[in-house]
């Protein structure tokens, strides 16, 4: 029986699972449970799950108000064989134990961010360890679909300080409150903001070296002649200093009715895809630095005509992507084409010379919930709380 295998033959032999086993073989028996928590284990788990994330993308996605974790296999574009996105796995840590639908996920190093799909909580989700802080949040503002979410870590020597942002800032009820909870100490901070730009509450940041980043506009912006003319550009929130940075330039102007939407490059960069609402033409753009308080833009990374190949441009409120450098190659997850089918869940994998596929992700039971990704790597980073006492925030 495998559960008689040596200590060093049996580490080496389940070291080679995937995430998604983890749990099952921990509660397999004691003498796996107790191996998989030893230091020598982790480090080389660790080291293959890496290993695999090289050879091809790791997302976790939410669809049907589960979180699931897929690979993505862009080995074979541009050489006549089909790529492929596999589900490797629903993570049951988190919604088999606590029974509850998520609506949105967010990642930073090895930790996951969830959202309720009734937003009455949130949590903080380590799936290697499935260790998990759950926090229930207290709010005079009665629309708590309205609040933005962050996950960062604040940057120290010896350990990283993780904490959660949420936040509501809204021009037209005037109603303004940023939170911050920081894990370690389980204290709940209320920042002092005063904003000149606005980030729309369907807007998702995108989690980068530690701080987060969003799209965002002018709160305030001038009108002439009628019309109304708002600059738009990237705002960052520092978990370090725990404050927001400056404007920073865009390589583009986007109007109402155009898709922008953020993703990490290898957790160094940062992409942006941007799409026109009149054309359908589409430009991915990469960074070469990035830091809260400076960005500098390579040239464009891709331009595609979206018009002959979907006829429809990519929703504006949910639209996620990563980018393979290497390949030339996007990965935009969204509905199905066909205005009539809007229940599956579809990838587009879009590249130079007229290179485009679609990968079916399934039927969703929602028609209205979108296939939400973000990339993953996974980590041992350690949920720290000093209170164990559930905290409302």
């Amino acid at each position: 029986m495998m559960s008689d295998l040596p200590s060093d033959l049996a580490e080496e032999v389940l070291s080679r699972l995937p995430v998604t086993s983890l749990r099952g073989f921990r509660a397999a028996c004691k003498k796996w449970n107790t191996l998989s928590k030893e230091r020598s284990f982790t480090r080389k788990h660790l080291a293959q799950a890496k290993a695999a994330a090289a050879r091809e993308f790791m997302v976790v996605m939410v669809m049907n108000s589960r979180v699931y974790l897929m690979g993505i296999n862009l080995h074979g574009v541009h050489e006549s064989v089909d790529p492929s996105i596999n589900h490797q796995g629903k993570l049951v840590s988190l919604n088999d134990s606590d029974r509850v639908d998520i609506s949105r996920v967010y990642h930073c190093d090895g930790l996951l961010l969830c959202i309720a799909k009734n937003y009455s909580r949130f949590v903080v989700w380590n799936p290697y360890s499935c260790k998990t802080l759950w926090l229930q949040p207290r709010s005079p503002h009665p629309r708590l679909d309205w609040y933005t979410y962050a996950i960062g870590y604040e940057k120290r020597k010896s350990c990283r300080n993780y904490k959660v942002l949420r936040f509501v800032d809204l021009a037209e009820t005037e109603f303004v409150k940023y939170e911050i909870y920081e894990l370690k100490s389980n204290s709940l901070r209320v920042l002092d903001v005063t904003s000149d730009w606005k980030i729309e509450i369907y807007a998702r940041g995108v989690s980068l070296k530690g701080n987060t980043y969003w799209f965002a506009t002018d709160k305030f912006p001038e009108i002439s002649n009628n019309v109304r003319h708002s600059v738009d550009f990237l705002i960052c929130f520092n978990f370090t200093s725990e404050r927001f940075g400056p404007r920073l330039p865009l390589p583009f102007f986007s109007l109402n009715g155009d898709t922008v939407s953020l993703s990490s490059v290898r957790e160094e960069q940062l992409a942006v895809l941007f799409q026109r609402g009149d054309n359908l033409k589409m430009e991915i753009w990469v960074t070469t630095k990035i830091e809260p308080e400076v960005v500098l833009w390579s040239k464009l990374f891709l331009a595609v005509d979206m018009q002959p190949l979907t006829d429809f441009p990519f929703l504006y409120t949910d639209a996620s992507f990563i980018i393979d450098e290497e390949k030339k190659v996007v990965v935009v997850f969204d509905k199905d084409k066909d205005v009539m089918n809007t229940t599956r869940n579809t990838a587009y994998i879009i590249g130079e010379d007229g290179y485009y596929k679609e990968v079916d992700l399934g039927k969703s039971t929602d028609e209205f919930q979108y296939p939400l990704m973000c990339s993953y790597v996974p980590s041992s980073a350690e949920i720290k709380q000093g209170n164990k006492r559930k905290k409302n925030v």
